[in-house]
């Protein structure tokens, strides 16, 4: 029984499907079956039952992966220890990232991070806030990017920076003559919102109180704020997009934005890792980075923003 081994049983276990588990491990599909094949052989048991689609552990399988599942977590904090000591800042890493961040976030930095920094492997991974916390418990990621809330007492963060909200309002909307738009402007607003789970939403409702507003939850039970920006774009109601998103737009779609009249619903974006984290030279490095990457105004919370 090798690392390797646990590794491939693990990705094939949160994954639930061989292909995808052997692009994530970097190994052919053959070479992954073949390398669970021979450790099923070994214990003498079936991990996985192969029939069942998506891809399910066995009950004796499951007990093996959540096994292996500790057994990496106490190798890879070896590794991490020593990688650390040596102030190193290559081998992988691992960062989840809310999807209301990451599009406009990534690529500010990342291809020039990557590029100065060649032997680092960010491995990044969009999720949900609940999901990050999930997933920093158990291992699966080293760090995540995502909005302060409530209860992250267990875990340790720090502020990146700070990204105010805007309405972006329809041209057939009667709150498109407004220069900035005040929380009691939206009564009876048909408004296109996330889904219940997205912080970016909860904020939104809470500042904005929206109870009243007819949102868009009956038209269109999913989305994204880009799927959104396009139903605006169109002709129908508002939506709120996050201030990184503005010098992605055209000129046409400029003159959609509506600020927020004074105080400025703002969210503070935090890097947050467990307390037992050790690679704080990586960690360093990419908070330093990300500073960088946003205008300066942004990084600190000024007297006409609310943090929400």
């Amino acid at each position: 029984m090798t690392l390797q081994q646990m590794e491939y049983i693990v990705a094939v276990y949160r994954l639930r499907h061989f292909a995808k588990a052997a692009e994530y491990c970097k190994v052919t599909q053959p070479t992954l079956s073949s390398m669970i094949q021979k450790l099923e052989d070994e214990l003498g048991i079936k991990i996985f039952d192969r029939s069942a689609q998506p891809v399910t552990p066995t009950a004796i399988g499951q007990r093996v992966i959540e096994q292996s599942w500790k057994v990496l977590i106490r190798a890879r904090k070896i590794k991490d220890i020593v990688a650390e000591e040596k102030k190193s800042l290559g081998g992988t890493f691992r960062i989840g990232i809310l999807p209301t961040i990451a599009p406009y976030l990534l690529p500010r930095f990342f291809t020039q991070l990557t590029a100065q920094h060649p032997d680092l492997e960010l491995r990044v991974i969009e999720m949900k806030t609940e999901e990050i916390k999930k997933a920093l418990a158990r291992a699966e990621i080293d760090a995540a990017i995502l909005v302060k809330v409530d209860n992250l007492e267990h875990f340790v963060y720090t502020t990146l920076f700070y990204e105010q909200f805007v309405a972006y309002v329809s041209r057939n909307d009667r709150l498109f003559e407004k220069k900035s738009i005040r929380t009691s402007d939206l009564t009876n607003e048909f408004i296109w919102l996330l889904d219940e789970g997205h912080c970016f939403r909860d904020q939104l409702v809470k500042f904005c109180n929206l109870k009243e507003a007819r949102t868009s939850k009956t038209t269109y039970s999913l989305g994204s704020i880009e799927t959104f920006m396009r139903m605006v774009e169109n002709g129908k109601g508002l939506t709120f997009i996050p201030e990184l998103a503005l010098p992605q737009l055209s000129e046409s779609q400029h003159k959609l934005v509506r600020p927020f009249a004074i105080p400025i619903p703002t969210r503070e974006i935090i890097m947050m890792t467990t307390k037992s984290f050790v690679r704080r030279a990586v960690l360093d490095l990419l908070a330093e980075t990300i500073r960088k990457s946003v205008p300066e105004n942004m990084l600190k919370l000024n007297n006409t923003e609310q943090r929400v």
